[in-house]
């Protein structure tokens, strides 16, 4: 169904950032207790851990763009 469309370089920063913006949006910008930057801090950080984690990012698909290798790509996600 989805194929992916990130690179090991994209995949390997999107999670490290992501690990680092949830936890501070959550816990360090007070995202726990309702604060509007500390949730959209979380929400970036988790946007991060979740397409890192799967190598598919839903942003690149209207532009028709690809960090993935032309082999890497033909790899389905979710069937």
């Amino acid at each position: 169904m989805f194929h992916r469309n990130e690179g090991t370089v994209d995949r390997a920063v999107r999670l490290t950032l992501g690990a680092v913006l949830l936890p501070t949006g959550l816990l360090v910008l007070d995202g726990l207790q309702g604060g509007a930057v500390g949730l959209v801090l979380s929400a970036i950080g988790l946007f991060g851990l979740v397409s890192g984690t799967t190598g598919f990012c839903p942003l690149y698909l209207p532009f028709g763009f690809s960090t993935a290798r032309r082999d890497d790509s033909n790899l389905e996600l979710i069937k």
